[in-house]
């Protein structure tokens, strides 16, 4: 079945249908990955969002070879993606010979990247986002490459505006989002220097039921925790929906190449999303700071222009986190921190 708005489900009953759910197509999707030829590799597909976006893939174009790469310190994430029909290759993808032995795919979605306990390790956290990327780069002259980034790279812009176009130069507050820019930087030297086709993802929080700005303001509001509203405006799209225009992506490549922005294209305040899962929970946010005139917010006009707007929108992402947090259903425990202003992660 093809993900259309019509055939969007009530609630989500629990993991192995979420998995079904992100990873069900739209008939867009399909037809753009039918503009390039040839086999998907996914490297770092091992995160909070490459399976789903590899089974998406498989979806999208079950004749066509698609490859994980990844470490597979989880095995059960190397065996799920086989039950897909993807094909998986352990990889440290710091090890130079392990990427130049990899093989040759014409189609790359780039998602290895260090940001949880970035502050941890600083050194390890460039390695992993500006080291990395300069090597699959090399390894790799003649793929289309869509690199996922973030709307972190940008600085931080007015609540009030339409938020960050890619035309706003890098600017970011600390050493992860900073990390992040070099990321970019790689893939933008390389693609100069061998006509690399690419796109620059840079994707603003991702809406999964287990994780993301809404579990995390759903769960606050659930169990009476503080609420800090200091960042208090944020943009974010269904994890489907970001898996689906990272992919399509592909189909739209530039040489050299270029940033896209992708998330809602909802400027959104902390305070009324609250609000709204109070409602729902009958219980009253507990609400702490004063919103800030600035927040990282990004203007996905281009993105709606090229793929329309996300299938799924603000309400039902509403509704169906709140149906998931008021049953207890499994969390990741990786919290979002998208209230931190300092870059510090």
């Amino acid at each position: 079945m093809l993900l259309t708005r019509d055939t969007l489900p009530k609630t989500i009953p629990d993991i192995a249908a979420l998995d079904d759910l992100l990873c069900r197509p739209s008939q867009a999707l399909v037809d753009d990955i039918s503009k390039v030829d040839g086999d998907i590799m996914i490297l770092g597909v091992a995160g909070k969002m490459g399976p789903t976006l590899a089974g998406l893939a498989k979806a999208a174009a079950p004749d066509r070879r698609v490859i994980g790469v990844a470490r597979f310190s989880d095995p059960a994430v190397k065996g799920w993606l086989e039950q897909r029909g993807i094909e998986t290759i352990n990889c440290d993808l710091l090890d130079e010979a392990e990427i130049k032995a990899l093989p040759k795919a014409p189609n790359i979605i780039f998602m290895a990247g260090r940001k949880f306990g970035a502050e941890g390790d600083l050194s390890l956290t460039w390695a992993m986002n500006a080291h990395v990327p300069a090597l699959v780069a090399q390894a790799f002259p003649a793929s289309r490459i869509v690199a996922f980034s973030t709307g972190c790279v940008y600085p931080f812009v007015p609540v009030d505006g339409k938020g960050s176009d890619e035309d706003v130069a890098p600017n970011p507050p600390g050493e992860y989002a900073q990390s992040c820019v070099g990321r970019e930087r790689m893939f933008e030297y390389f693609s100069r220097k061998f006509a690399t086709p690419g796109r620059l993802f840079r994707l603003n929080y991702a809406i999964d039921m287990r994780y993301g700005v809404l579990h995390d303001i759903a769960t606050k509001v659930l169990s009476g925790a503080p609420i800090d509203v200091s960042l208090g405006h944020v943009n974010f799209i269904w994890q489907g929906d970001a898996a689906s225009q990272a992919l399509r992506c592909l189909a739209h490549c530039t040489t050299p190449t270029s940033p896209i922005n992708v998330s809602g294209h909802e400027i959104l305040a902390v305070r009324d999303l609250a609000a709204k899962f109070g409602a729902r929970f009958g219980r009253e946010p507990v609400i702490v700071g004063k919103e800030e005139p600035t927040a990282w917010l990004t203007d996905t006009s281009q993105a709606v222009r090229l793929f329309g707007l996300p299938v799924v929108d603000t309400e039902q992402l509403i509704a169906w986190t709140a149906d998931w947090v008021a049953r207890a259903m499994p969390s990741l425990g990786k919290p979002t921190k998208y209230e931190v202003r300092d870059g510090r992660y």
